[in-house]
């Protein structure tokens, strides 16, 4: 059954801004209206209307209701997914194609769809780009397959808001089973739930380098490592253990499963560490204090800045009302992990995803590098193409060498944060090339034909993720580690 568009807008549901609005100039010609009588009718500048007809803003309901009744025609017709010609279905695929990662990652500029542009040669540049769509996906490796799947999971994300109620609910469940009613969770009260659960804990010195933990389900044991890696959380390890064997996870089928048991369980075990309800009234107090603080939150429940930073953003946008972004890049500007629902813009692929893509050196993940002081909170405001965003980051030292993790939000909604009166601004033009991809031309016409850097390679540049199993895991060990720990 087709939804009815009406209910699929009260929804909330993501419109086509394309279509709607080329049946929006259909209509208007139809009616032999020009564009200025259409922003006269609505008490609009021509040129806004020009930007609704293109495709480059989203419309509310009030609007659509208004246009609906200017042009003579119902809100269902205006919202109806199909295009209204043969020739607006191939300008709306080669907006589309434009507005995508692949198109971008061309360096070629925009093509105006005009009256001039005939459909032949339309379709002469939609072959060409599914060709290469093609090509590119006939040639990524597996690596690459999970670049896809963890796109799709992403914005499965942005859609949610970051936010699972579902996992929520356990998480609540699971803290009152065993008492605790808020408030930081001791390495106590975790055993108590490992306990709860039917599992007893043993620390070992020889735990499988592959490995964070090794659960043994005929034993009912959890091993865990004696030394703590630098950085870490000694609860983590154990909750994502736990949270792994309450939602049931098995071995994963492929790729975006092994993504999903990832995401799900760190969630959960991050659900645990900060629970929701006193978090969202502890960061409730903050907003009207107008104090809102990564670091407060971390001291408050005991725990590291990425959880706390992670734990954020699963609960800004639906309790507080604040869109944001999260990022976390090795210092030399690579991303490691990323989640926005902010508008961000953050460096893609072409495949659109994030991961291993490099952060503009004006951003505040980058900048904050700069600074000796790596105690205090580090703010800036950064003046990006798409608008202003400010950012809170901080330096976090593992053994794998030092990322910073960083939260932000656009600027309409940075009131409620403390840190808001830094003076510290940059401005990014990224991804224009000429913003910090390349040098400044007078440094490159010094060095370019006097230098050669010997570049330090990721030994796994070249292979393929492990084809034994989806998560790397070496199991020959893993077993060998279990026989030999076995009561």
């Amino acid at each position: 059954m087709t939804p009815n568009p009406v209910e699929s807008f009260d929804d909330e549901e993501v419109l086509d801004s394309l279509t709607i609005g080329r049946r929006i100039r259909q209509l208007r010609t139809d009616r032999g209206m020009t564009l200025e009588d259409l922003a006269g009718a609505i008490e609009r500048a021509p040129s806004q209307v020009s930007v609704i007809e293109n495709g480059k803003r989203e419309l509310k309901l009030g609007e659509l209701q208004r246009l609906a009744r200017v042009l003579g025609t119902g809100l269902d017709d205006l919202l109806s997914p199909e295009p209204p010609s043969r020739r607006a279905a191939l300008e709306i695929a080669l907006e589309r194609a434009q507005r995508g990662p692949l198109y971008s990652s061309l360096g070629l500029p925009p093509l105006p769809v005009r009256k001039s542009l005939s459909d032949e040669a339309i379709e002469t540049i939609l072959g060409l780009h599914d060709e290469l769509q093609r090509l590119h996906e006939e040639r990524a490796a597996t690596p690459e397959e999970a670049r896809r799947a963890n796109v799709e999971l992403r914005a499965e994300q942005r859609k949610r808001g970051n936010h699972f109620s579902e996992l929520e609910d356990i998480a609540r469940d699971l803290l009152g089973a065993v008492g605790h009613d808020g408030g930081p969770l001791s390495q106590r009260v975790a055993s108590e739930l490992a306990r709860h659960l039917g599992f007893t804990l043993h620390y070992v010195g020889d735990l499988p380098a592959t490995t964070r933990s090794v659960t043994d389900h005929r034993n009912g044991r959890i091993y865990l490592p004696v030394r703590q890696a630098a950085g870490g959380d000694p609860r983590s390890a154990l909750l994502q253990a736990l949270a792994a064997h309450v939602l049931g996870k098995q071995e994963p089928r492929d790729y975006p499963d092994l993504l999903r048991q990832r995401v799900e369980t760190n969630y959960l075990a991050g659900a645990l560490l900060i629970p929701e309800a006193s978090a969202v009234e502890f960061l409730q107090r903050a907003k009207e204090a107008r104090e809102l603080s990564i670091e407060d939150l971390r001291d408050a429940f005991a725990t590291t800045y990425e959880t706390a930073a992670h734990r954020f953003t699963n609960l800004a946008t639906r309790h507080l009302g604040i869109p944001v972004h999260f990022l976390k890049a090795h210092a030399s500007g690579a991303i490691s992990k990323a989640y926005e629902n902010d508008g961000a813009a953050f460096p893609t692929d072409v495949l659109g995803a994030i991961e291993g893509q490099i952060v503009c050196r004006f951003w505040s993940a980058r900048q904050v590098f700069e600074v000796e002081d790596r105690f205090s909170p580090y703010h800036q405001y950064t003046d990006k193409p798409n608008g202003t965003f400010w950012c809170t980051s901080s330096i976090q030292t593992t053994s794998s060498g030092a990322f910073s993790v960083s939260v932000g939000t656009p600027f309409a909604h940075v009131k409620w944060f403390r840190g808001r009166d830094t003076e510290r601004r940059k401005t990014s033009r990224c991804p224009d090339p000429s913003c910090c991809q390349h040098p400044p031309a007078e440094l490159a016409n010094r060095w370019a034909e006097h230098a050669w850097p010997s570049a330090r390679l990721n030994s796994s540049l070249l292979a393929a993720m492990p084809s034994a199993t989806f998560t790397g895991v070496d199991l020959t060990e893993v077993y060998e580690f279990l026989d030999a720990h076995a009561p």
